[in-house]
């Protein structure tokens, strides 16, 4: 691997008043992140739409990126979420992406009366998904017969301002998921299985170094297989505890597990613990040594900033 940027993702500020949030959005801009991502949720208490508060993210800063992270794909038709994505990315100059994924909370399924399908189903509609998104951005005119989606002479308008498409992000943590981040995106998400079960042991094992290791080989040895490059990586670490920063760790079932068994994350991007200064080396070294550029380190933006200070002058 070799070393490249680093790009920061800040989580979207809670939602209140337009005045207060668009304040907090400024101040994310300020800190130097790269962008501030969304998710999307209809259930357990999520409030905000996701494309909603993306767009106003972007409508009320100037060099703040914004996507979310990551859309269900069963809640898209991929041709109108193609035209959304690339209208905003025009009107924001360049700064919109697409995080997306094949779905996985049922909760949300309940929520809306929606079926939830075993998940061989959900990732062949997500693949059918991610040709018609590739064709809106390669082509002027889309044309996609599949078993979930017919898409007849649509028109690939507008063209976004950022050539050749927005960043696409997809993200998983099995193989399937990795597969087609691999075949299909710019931008691979590093994470582990997310499905009805606790955070446990098992789920713990996927973010050890050898687990985020044998994720990101994945994805390089699909990409060699489909003849393309590699994508970028992201990665979200859980476990994050600046020390000085006069603020408690993350409160979070992942942290909890992750920061109570030391040893087995000692050389994992999942944890980031120490002086600003350290942290900085260790984001630096897991930079140079698994080539991940796109980092979550939680919602503590003002303990991160000096970090984020330090990776950004170089």
């Amino acid at each position: 691997m070799t070393a490249g940027r680093f790009y920061f993702i800040a989580p979207m500020p809670r939602l209140a008043d337009a005045a207060s949030w668009a304040a907090q959005l400024r101040r994310i801009e300020d800190l130097g992140f790269h962008a501030v991502a969304v998710s999307e949720h209809y259930s357990r208490g999520w409030a905000m739409d996701a494309l909603t508060a993306m767009n106003f993210a972007l409508g009320q800063t100037t060099r703040l990126h914004a996507l979310p992270l990551v859309l269900n794909n069963d809640l898209h038709h991929p041709a109108m979420l193609a035209k959304a994505i690339a209208t905003a990315d025009v009107l924001s100059a360049g700064r919109a992406a697409l995080g997306i994924g094949a779905g996985w909370l049922q909760d949300d399924y309940r929520a809306l009366g929606l079926r939830y399908q075993p998940g061989p189903a959900r990732l062949e509609r997500l693949e059918e998904a991610l040709r018609v998104l590739t064709a809106f951005f390669r082509d002027d005119q889309v044309n996609f017969h599949g078993r979930h989606y017919q898409v007849t002479g649509l028109e690939a308008l507008p063209k976004p301002a950022r050539r050749p498409r927005p960043p696409l992000l997809v993200g998983g943590g099995g193989p399937k998921m990795l597969g087609l981040a691999a075949r299909y995106a710019d931008i691979a998400g590093i994470h582990m299985r997310l499905g009805p079960g606790p955070f446990d042991q098992a789920a713990a094992g996927e973010l050890t170094r050898d687990g985020v290791e044998r994720k990101i080989e994945l994805v390089a040895a699909a990409a060699a297989a489909a003849g393309r490059p590699a994508p970028e990586l992201q990665f979200t670490c859980y476990d994050v505890s600046i020390t000085g920063s006069g603020r408690p760790p993350s409160g979070s079932s992942f942290a909890a597990y992750i920061s109570a068994h030391p040893a087995a994350f000692a050389r994992s991007p999942a944890s980031l613990r120490g002086e600003a200064a350290q942290c900085a080396d260790d984001l630096r070294r897991w930079n140079e040594e698994l080539g991940i550029s796109y980092w979550n380190l939680g919602g503590d933006l003002e303990a991160l900033a000096p970090v984020i200070a330090r990776l950004s002058a170089e």
